[in-house]
């Protein structure tokens, strides 16, 4: 059998097993098993297994479990929820503003944990009902929601770009610092989106008024105190690391450290809060790592197999402009998201495309961008975009998932949009660096 059926046969047998609703975690492991004895036997186990030791011994994966605790604890302190009600006090009467005040929230929530599903859980708790409750249209908000949610894969801290820093082997703090200006660019586009709609059409977005107003910050003063302990918490994270004072990891335990703190300080800790918030930590981080060592096992085969230089010279052979090269890889993340998550999308395909983007002379730093863009829209995307499964867990029984996927279609052409800018002006991405 010779590499190019191989690799067909071996994607086959990866979506036939998909179909069943097996875990990508076993599908990815089980074709690896069956790839790995099928073609060499079992002398090569030891070099597939030292791929998958590579992969669970990195130290910057530490990272991970701390930004998913620090996600997990805002979501069951008040944090969030005086955030949210101080930022309607400077929505004030505008057209659209507690839309436009949901998608800034839903930044700073980005910038303060790096967690997706969870955003737009709480988002899902907090706003949607707010915005249904004042006469928004349904559409607009659910797409606001979900959106603003998906942010959390651009603004640094992102679990995305940190999975992308590993297995690209370049550094975090570098794709951290090119990922602020997108991610600014998207949250500016979404307001934008909002605004032009509801001030053509203020039926979309009802301006509040003096009775629906109904608000705990009575002041502007009070609001600005209420975003002052989210604002230093994402300075502590974001700030230590931009400075050169921690690294990624450090400035994970001290993001820990000062969401615990404030918790601490609010009168809100209990070691219920706690234990709930390791077991979700355990569950989130558990399928990341049995999803990666699954995928690291098959990359490692395939590329025995000589995988790598097949799709490396089929790719390079094509008679075409190096970024053509980068569009079709682009659209092929694009198809993928439509049945894979982020996490299996990044092991499968990002240890193949890697190695042909250098090679063209591409910046790694500039292609992370476009993955974790690349990945919001796959998070919104039908049939399988986990956005809408995470919002209809929330959601009033009178939306239903087709409501759902029909919301986001303007933001995945706004996202889409971003994406095609970033492709023609990368220095838009790289220039702090």
């Amino acid at each position: 059998m010779d590499i190019s059926t191989a690799t067909i046969l071996m994607v086959g047998a990866i979506f036939a097993l998909l179909v069943t609703g097996l875990p990508l975690a076993f599908i990815t492991g089980l074709v690896a098993m069956a790839f790995t004895f099928g073609w060499f036997g079992e002398a090569a186990l030891p070099l597939v297994t030292s791929r998958v030791y590579g992969f669970i011994t990195e130290y910057s994966l530490v990272a991970v479990p701390m930004f998913v605790l620090m996600a997990s604890l805002l979501d069951r302190s008040g944090i969030a929820k005086d955030l949210f009600n101080a930022m309607r006090v400077f929505a004030g009467r505008l057209p659209g503003g507690v839309a436009v005040q949901t998608i800034v929230v839903a930044f700073f929530l980005a910038a303060l944990s790096g967690i997706i599903g969870g955003e737009i859980v709480l988002l899902g708790i907090l706003a949607l009902p707010q915005m249904l409750r004042l006469g928004y249209d349904k559409h607009l908000s659910i797409g606001v929601v979900c959106a603003g949610g998906a942010l959390g894969t651009m603004m640094p801290p992102s679990i995305v770009l940190i999975i992308y820093g590993l297995i690209a082997s370049v550094s975090i703090a570098d794709l951290f610092a090119a990922a602020v200006t997108p991610a600014v660019i998207l949250m500016g586009s979404y307001i934008a989106y909002v605004l032009v709609r509801c001030l053509k059409n203020p039926a979309l977005g009802p301006p509040l008024d003096k009775d629906t107003q109904d608000n705990p910050f009575a002041t502007k003063l009070d609001a600005v105190k209420a975003i002052l302990l989210p604002g230093l918490i994402a300075f502590l994270v974001l700030g230590t690391i931009y400075g050169g004072i921690a690294s990624v990891t450090e400035a994970a335990a001290m993001g820990v450290f000062g969401v615990l703190l404030a918790t601490i300080v609010r009168g809100e800790f209990t070691p219920g809060m706690l234990h709930h918030s390791l077991g979700q930590t355990l569950n989130t981080c558990g399928m990341i790592i049995w999803i990666g060592i699954g995928a690291a096992a098959l990359v490692g085969v395939y590329n025995l197999m000589g995988g790598n230089r097949f799709v490396s010279s089929l790719i390079l052979g094509l008679d075409v402009a190096p970024i053509v090269i980068i569009l079709v890889m682009m659209a092929i993340m694009l198809v993928l998201g439509l049945f894979l998550d982020w996490i299996g999308i990044a092991m499968l395909a990002l240890p193949i495309f890697l190695p042909i983007v250098i090679q063209l002379g591409f910046d790694p730093i500039w292609f992370g961008i476009l993955f974790a863009v690349n990945m919001q829209v796959s998070f919104l995307s039908p049939p399988f975009g986990p956005a809408a499964f995470y919002l209809k867990s929330v959601a009033p029984p009178d939306i239903s998932l087709k409501d759902i996927y029909l919301s986001v279609l303007p933001f995945m052409a706004i996202q889409l949009c971003v994406l095609a800018a970033l492709l023609m002006w990368p220095q838009l991405a790289i220039w702090p660096l």
